[in-house]
């Protein structure tokens, strides 16, 4: 594996300081029937001797990921028996994993892990209140797998980390490109990301949780900037523009998909890394990761490498397998063609203009779209296998069906945002206003947008998280709602 060495300048605007340590951190690679793979990641204060780690079949090699900024990331590569429940060590400390092969097991799934401004300066109690709830959820009946959707960490104070970056950020969008970028630049921007990365997963409530439970991490914006891709090209082509986007990816590749400096994980399937969708395959499980946001343009979601990645994902997928697709922004939605009238010609309105081209149902995209939902309407209606869509982003709860050609349905389940705060009730009523007009891209498949199971409105205004559970070849989905407690589950 590539290393790459850093010194630890003073930490940056914005920055509050991180002690050195985290981890064991689990990624998840996939499994045969025999074995799971799992990838671990721990964090040490470099020099520091690198940690023991064993499973039951003996000692496992930890390599040197990366070490930066005065600290090491040590990986190993763990295999564990699958079906069943295994253990390995760290140290003198023991940790057990459940095999997403069993039977019966069961999944969480999360999404945006923060909020846009002063993230850090938040009471960690209140902050981590859900989190919390998911780690002791999980000690009681441990998940299988924790899928992350997107906005892991919300690093938009990354555009207060350097005055240079600030000035770059208070021009017009169309003339950002008039801001030099600097080497010092450039390393306080993969600074900020870094420690950003560290702070979230040193945190109580999710280190319990990643340390026995795989995740499964695919990133939207605001692991970037907000609302990165709708935004002018003088903006993302700027200097300064490209070099936010260049640290922002450098170290969700370390730290969301636990690849070395220059490499690949093997769940990347565009060997060139333009795009960095995901694929992980379990005996009757595929989990795919379209990976929506580098190669995003103002009149685009993906390009050609992440359609590549995406139809070959299908087209591999074994005959009978449950899909889970991961994305990050809602696939099925309401009607935003009338908001976005509205955001063209009311005065004041088109700050919100980037934020509705972000959809996947902006004109803008209509076509794309369309693209997209044949594509998990066509595998569910050819009968090799079932679908579901999760979701976040949009800081509510909610869920959705298109109804197929032959009287089948493809669910979508959102569940958004685990630590984001709740957003004002005018929010949700909008969006529900939006909903009940519906929607039909696709020719004989109308998409409703619903509540949640015993919830009165469309939208669930708190903070959450889904769990789905397999009982034999049973599917079903609930909800964690901060105020309301658990849904009734949906059978999906």
């Amino acid at each position: 594996m590539a290393v790459m060495h850093g010194e630890a300048p003073t930490a940056p605007i914005g920055i509050q300081p991180f002690l050195g340590r985290a981890g064991p951190i689990l990624f998840a690679q996939g499994g045969s029937g025999t074995s799971d793979r799992i990838r671990a990641v721990i964090v040490r204060p470099a020099g520091e001797p690198a940690p023991v780690v064993a499973t039951d079949a003996g000692p496992v090699e930890t390599v040197e990921l990366v070490t930066l900024f005065g600290r090491t990331l040590h990986a190993c590569d763990l295999s564990l028996p699958s079906g069943t429940t295994a253990s390995y060590q760290v140290d003198d400390r023991s940790y057990r994993v459940v095999s997403p092969a069993m039977p019966d097991m069961r999944i969480g799934y999360v999404s945006c892990n923060g909020q846009e401004e002063n993230d850090l300066d938040r009471d960690l109690r209140e902050r981590d209140l859900v989190w919390q709830r998911l780690a002791d959820e999980n000690r009681e009946k441990p998940f299988a797998l924790l899928l992350q959707g997107g906005d892991q960490l919300y690093a938009d104070d990354v555009l207060r980390c350097h005055p240079d970056v600030e000035r770059w950020e208070s021009l017009p969008k169309t003339e950002r490109g008039a801001v030099a970028l600097t080497p010092d630049i450039t390393e306080t921007l993969r600074r900020f990301y870094f420690d950003r990365y560290l702070i979230t997963y040193s945190r109580p409530a999710f280190a319990s949780l990643a340390a026995s439970v795989p995740s499964i991490m695919m990133w939207d914006d605001h692991d970037i900037i907000d609302g990165w891709g709708s935004h002018p090209a003088e903006l993302l082509d700027s200097p300064v523009g490209r070099a936010i986007f260049a640290a922002a990816r450098e170290m969700f590749l370390i730290f969301q998909l636990a690849a070395a400096p220059g490499e690949l994980p093997p769940i990347a399937r565009d060997r060139t890394g333009t795009s960095l969708g995901t694929v992980v395959r379990y005996p009757g499980l595929s989990i795919i990761a379209p990976d929506l946001r580098s190669e995003r343009r103002l009149h685009q979601v993906m390009g050609e490498a992440g359609w590549r990645v995406l139809d070959r994902a299908f087209a591999e997928t074994p005959e009978g397998d449950r899909i889970l697709v991961l994305s990050s922004i809602p696939a099925l939605g309401p009607r935003l063609s009338w908001a976005e009238f509205a955001a063209d010609i009311l005065p004041g309105s088109n700050e919100y203009e980037d934020d509705l081209r972000d959809q996947w149902q902006s004109r803008t995209h209509r076509e794309e779209w369309r693209r997209f939902l044949a594509l998990l309407a066509g595998w569910e209606e050819s009968g090799k296998g079932r679908l579901t869509v999760v979701s976040g982003e949009i800081h509510l709860a909610t869920r959705g069906e298109m109804k197929l050609k032959g009287g089948g349905i493809l669910h979508q389940l959102v569940a958004s945002g685990i630590s984001h705060p709740a957003p004002s009730a005018a929010y949700p009523r909008v969006l529900g206003l939006l909903a009940r007009f519906g929607e039909s891209p696709l020719e004989g498949r109308k998409i409703r947008i619903l509540p949640l199971p015993d919830y009165r409105t469309t939208y669930a205004g708190e903070r959450n998280y889904l769990v789905l559970e397999r009982r034999r070849s049973e599917w079903s989905a609930s909800w964690e709602l901060e105020h309301t407690g658990r849904t009734r589950p949906l059978l999906i």
